[in-house]
């Protein structure tokens, strides 16, 4: 910053207290810029932004945020196709966890009693262990979180491994338990130990929301601990609880829905009246028109189709209804908002491809298809590794099966997401040959990426099947064309 004149008036005299002075507004003015995010004035009047801890947050908001997106999940379609499409994309046909203990003998076995024990996994008794995967990760993503609950089963009871899974909504935790606890502390049913892990959990006996439990049982919860629950939830900051994943978007849905209703509500009124018959005199006209029925009597409530009759009228006027206009550029606008909120591409979301073609739609789903893969192996699959350490806790050892007790160790050893074979890193391709050919036409140097860790559940039931006869390859797509061009011309 440049001195002013009465800077050189006081270096004439005291030189130092001069530089002192200069300098003393610059570091004046540096404290004074920062931020234009941080400034304060009238763009930024009534922008509430509190530096509360997010379990605060959550704790106020947690059980509204996911009544709301309940609601709408039942009742607005593009939120219900949201979370399907990310149940979709994470779960797929299902995780499939497989034995790595070194030992192909020992994890042939392993493999055959955990798939076994999938098909009775279910404490309810209505899902196998993929549709359980299923109903987690919905909870997860419409609720924000769910609890998973380890249920050991009597020797007697005839299972492969006397150990099932129940599946618990979020509301089961008493979130009135929170304060501190001796040396530990209790957040909103959760009970941490002094140096901050997991020491267990309150829940509720029955759904707070379940007239019939709730007038049984009350609001009394029960401590569980920590080794019988996996809480599954994104944890987006150093948070106890999950949010729903819509709820950036749920003051969004809930406009467009507004939205909707009030065009169709103004496209309605505007058909009730298609004509208005007119006196020729004006004295005849009367303030309003006045409708009758066939018998004579005054009709009040409009109805589309309908023509009104004004009193002495001879001369009739149609309706004009006003054009709709910007309807289909703002809903448009308002799902792409929707769909950035859930983190789904707009194509997903919607099914509308107008506006795609092949290679857009590709380059448009990688990243897509990388956040998936970040879900599944962060947050998904590690969340649920604790419940499938059968034996570690769950002391299956005295299960009608003699192996039991290492095999329950051994399916934990490592977990694997078996993908599909179809199309590149193990995702589906829109154009099989397409995708292929373009594959051989451009191959990346160095060692390429292995194809999975195995196939589906539809690739195992495929096996069981002698393969069909190979098709005919397809004529030579554009890359092949333009090699047998470069090499014809040489």
């Amino acid at each position: 910053m440049p001195a002013n004149w009465m800077d050189h008036a006081i270096a004439s005299v005291a030189p130092r207290m001069a530089a002192r002075r200069v300098l003393a507004r610059q570091a004046f003015e540096t404290l004074t810029r920062g931020y234009d995010g941080a400034a304060r004035g009238r763009r930024t009047e009534g922008w509430r932004a509190p530096g509360s801890s997010a379990d605060t947050e959550i704790g106020v908001a947690g059980a509204l945020l996911r009544d709301r997106m309940r609601d709408l999940v039942r009742n607005n379609p593009h939120a219900a196709k949201a979370v399907a499409v990310l149940v979709n994309n994470i779960i797929g046909a299902g995780i499939m966890p497989r034995a790595a203990s070194g030992d192909d003998k020992l994890n042939r076995k392993v493999d055959a009693l955990f798939e076994r024990w999938t098909a009775d996994c279910d404490a309810d008794g209505q899902l196998d262990f993929y549709g359980l995967q299923t109903l987690i990760c919905r909870e997860m993503v419409e609720a924000g979180e769910v609890l998973v609950r380890r249920r050991l089963r009597r020797a007697s009871d005839g299972l492969p491994v006397p150990l099932q899974l129940q599946v618990l909504e979020a509301d089961f935790l008493d979130a009135t338990k929170s304060g501190a606890l001796g040396a530990g502390r209790l957040v909103q049913g959760i009970e941490f130990d002094p140096v901050g892990k997991r020491r267990a959990y309150w829940l509720h006996a029955e759904h707070p929301g379940d007239a019939y439990g709730a007038l049984q049982n009350g609001l009394q919860s029960r401590l569980v601990p920590a080794t019988e629950i996996a809480h599954v939830y994104e944890k987006q900051r150093t948070q106890a609880r999950g949010v729903p994943w819509g709820a950036p978007v749920i003051r969004s849905l809930r406009d467009l829905d507004d939205y909707e209703v009030a065009e169709l509500v103004r496209k309605k009124t505007e058909a009730c009246v298609t004509a208005i018959v007119f006196g020729d005199d004006e004295a005849q006209q009367g303030i309003a028109p006045s409708v009758v029925d066939a018998d004579g009597n005054r009709v009040e409530q409009f109805e589309p189709g309908l023509i009104a009759y004004a009193r002495g009228g001879k001369d009739i006027r149609f309706n004009q209804p006003a054009a709709t206009g910007g309807y289909g550029d703002y809903k448009r606008a308002s799902l792409h908002t929707i769909s950035a909120g859930f983190r789904v591409p707009y194509e997903l979301l919607t099914g509308d491809l107008s506006q795609v073609n092949y290679s857009s739609i590709r380059a448009g789903l990688v990243e897509f298809r990388r956040m998936i893969d970040a879900v599944q192996w962060q947050l998904f699959i590690d969340a649920l590794r604790p419940g499938l350490a059968l034996v570690h806790r769950g002391r299956m050892g005295g299960g009608p099966d003699p192996d039991a007790g290492c095999a329950g160790g051994m399916v934990a050893a490592e977990v694997r997401c078996r993908r599909s074979l179809q199309g590149r890193n193990g995702r589906p391709a829109g154009d099989p040959d397409r995708h292929h050919d373009a594959g051989a036409g451009h191959r990346p140097a160095g060692p390429q990426p292995g194809r999975g860790a195995g196939g589906n559940r539809r690739d195992q039931r495929q096996a069981r099947w002698p393969r069909p006869r190979a098709r005919q390859r397809s004529p030579p797509r554009h890359q092949d064309r333009q090699r047998a061009g470069g090499r014809s011309g040489q």
